[in-house]
């Protein structure tokens, strides 16, 4: 029988194991291949229509100025028998929208499907519109689907005589399980002789990761990367005719994915995103700010009481000029990417300085990444 203090040795070693097991994990962290790549063919398809919205409280369409609502709102009651050729028009109700949204795959005959609902003229808000039946067409010409219903609205607007106020975008809507698909799609998955996984982030490693990911759990040669972004499988003969379940198994898998060292930068906002993988040669680094202040003001110049002289308004502009200069920090040869943010933030420097230095290490050619400016 193991001593007492052997057996608190064993639990120690034991606890030391598993935080080294859980950081190792931690650090190589996988994906499932559902994650990392589409199934080629199992896709959505972009839908749009033209149509018009009733019902508003007077924020429509202004028809005088809005042609095409007015066009379309002539032949839509010429078609209930109102014959309106000729008249004046005046209602402020209607409005002409157009209607987007996505096919899903395998979308069939008689289920439903959202849209979005945007205006096309003079519309100032959508709240309380309802949409009349709207044909939704696809890149084909084809119609694949009907939209019709009462419009959701996350904005809104109010005004009075001296004061306005808007939040969100009064002028877009959304029809929850608005549109009726008409049309399907065909697309035997079942039928195909091979299967082709389209990875979401191309990288040649990655996808023979997934390859062999692939062929160690059929246990043949069954996966093979074609492109960075491209690996092609062909159907095993105990899965003809289910494709479904093949893929189905294939997609849980845990595959290890391999990025890239990119740095994105947003001059915009001054967001910048860095990858795990950046590293930085040995280099110095200093940063200094130029201050120009300009600061007027007008000095006032009147005459003595009784006086025949006149007031006289004399400007006044004051220049300062300031320099702030940071130290030189070091920044050693391939630290990793904790380390380089932690140099460039010992400096004391905002987003927008740091995106004009790591401009520079890169033209310096001491950063080994790329940097995507968006």
């Amino acid at each position: 029988m193991p001593s007492l203090p052997s057996i608190r040795f064993c639990q120690t070693a034991c606890a030391v194991l598993l935080v080294l097991l859980m950081q190792a994990v931690s650090a190589h962290a996988t994906s499932r291949i559902k994650d990392l790549a589409n199934i080629e063919g199992v896709r959505q398809n972009q839908l749009i229509g033209y149509g018009l919205v009733v019902g508003l409280n007077g924020t429509g369409d202004t028809l005088n100025n809005i042609p095409f609502t007015r066009q379309s709102l002539q032949a839509m009651l010429e078609r209930m028998g109102v014959n309106i050729r000729g008249q004046t028009l005046r209602t402020g109700n209607v409005a002409a929208v157009m209607v987007t949204g996505n096919l899903p795959a395998f979308g069939t005959q008689g289920t439903r499907m959202d849209v979005t609902v945007s205006a096309l003229g003079d519309a100032k808000n959508l709240t309380g519109g309802t949409l009349l039946v709207t044909p939704l067409l696809g890149a084909d010409g084809n119609v694949y689907a009907v939209a019709q219903g009462s419009l959701a609205i996350n904005g809104f607007a109010a005004e009075g005589a001296a004061a306005s106020i808007t939040r969100g975008v009064p002028t877009v809507g959304r029809i929850a399980n608005g549109a009726i698909i008409e049309r399907e799609i065909e697309f035997a998955l079942n039928r195909l002789p091979n299967v082709r996984l389209a990875l979401r982030n191309p990288d040649f490693t990655t996808a023979k990761r997934i390859a062999a990911a692939v062929n160690d759990f059929l246990g043949s040669k069954t996966a093979e990367p074609i492109d960075p972004s491209t690996v092609q499988l062909s159907i095993p003969p105990e899965f003809k005719g289910n494709v479904v379940a093949l893929l189905t198994e294939i997609e849980q898998l845990q595959v290890e994915p391999d990025l890239a060292a990119k740095i994105i930068i947003d001059e915009r906002s001054g967001i910048i995103v860095m990858g795990r993988d950046v590293r930085v040669a040995t280099v110095a680094v200093a940063q200094g700010n130029l201050t120009v202040t300009i600061s007027e003001s007008a000095n006032v110049s009147q005459p003595n009481a009784f006086s025949n002289g006149r007031t006289v308004v004399t400007p006044s502009t004051r220049v300062g000029v300031t320099e702030d200069g940071k130290k030189f920090a070091l920044v050693k040869d391939g630290v990793s990417l904790q380390q380089l943010v932690d140099g460039l933030n010992g400096l004391g420097i905002g987003p927008r300085d740091l995106i004009g230095i790591l401009q520079a290490i890169k033209a310096a050619g001491a950063i080994q990444a790329d940097i995507e400016v968006m």
